[in-house]
């Protein structure tokens, strides 16, 4: 998809990236380690804060991104992240990734090719073996169905971005409500790399009942639930399974 035309020069630092973070100053700062080893790629480093009350913004400022604040829904906070930066690429992120060795050599790849959407294969940072089989699904539903889920991250150009309408400033399911729009104009692609994610809620949930409860989230969703209905189902029970751990 896209005009066929290369991306710019990897000199400029063409990428800004844009992290909603919200209570992960835990986690923060090796993800923003992992962004500062490639700064011939990224340009900008914007962390958009939903009302953290941890120390999320100030590591974040001490890490030297920059900070800017927000009331917290992850659509919200993305779509405010796009508009206050203006590198020609843009990755969007979640606070609780890692990026994994020889992520920059992907990303360099996919910079030279023509304009299109691109998400990183998910991993899930806990050792349970039923773990590798929803990576393994993931990935299937990712190259197969054409959805990969905001937790794999998208690296995608400004220009196609704007062309699909942007990130909706919804509180859940802002990810595959984008991807559903992004389908129509551009094929998304893997990488070829991995993202690791925080696997705390796996954990906390249990594989399955984590697996389930975000089918029926996302079945919700389709039957046309409001995001902020799901939002608060899906955070309230969150923040449930952290009292009773």
């Amino acid at each position: 998809m896209g005009d066929g035309s290369a991306a710019v020069a990897l000199s400029g630092s063409p990428i800004a990236v844009v992290i909603a973070a919200r209570n992960e100053a835990p986690r923060l700062p090796l993800l923003l380690a992992d962004l500062a080893a490639a700064p011939q790629l990224v340009g900008e480093i914007l962390v958009v804060d939903g009302a953290s009350d941890d120390a999320t913004a100030r590591v974040a400022a001490l890490a030297g991104a920059a900070v800017q604040a927000s009331s917290p829904g992850r659509g919200r906070q993305l779509a405010l992240g796009v508009a206050s930066t203006e590198s020609p690429w843009l990755l969007l992120l979640h606070a609780d990734a890692r990026l994994e060795p020889g992520w920059d050599r992907a990303v360099r790849v996919a910079l030279g090719l023509p304009d299109a959407a691109w998400y990183f294969d998910l991993a899930i940072a806990a050792a349970q073996p039923a773990l590798r089989l929803v990576e393994l699904a993931v990935a299937l539903r990712s190259r197969w169905r054409q959805l990969p889920y905001g937790d794999q991250g998208l690296l995608v150009p400004r220009r196609l971005l704007a062309r699909a309408g942007g990130v909706a400033p919804i509180p859940l399911m802002e990810d595959l409500e984008l991807v559903l729009r992004l389908r129509h104009f551009s094929q998304l692609r893997p990488l070829g790399a991995r993202l690791q994610v925080d696997g705390r809620r796996w954990q906390a949930l249990g594989v399955w009942q984590t697996a389930l409860a975000n089918a029926q989230l996302r079945r919700s969703w389709r039957r046309g639930i409001p995001p902020e209905a799901l939002a608060a189902r899906y955070y309230g029970s969150a923040v449930r399974e952290r009292r009773r751990g």
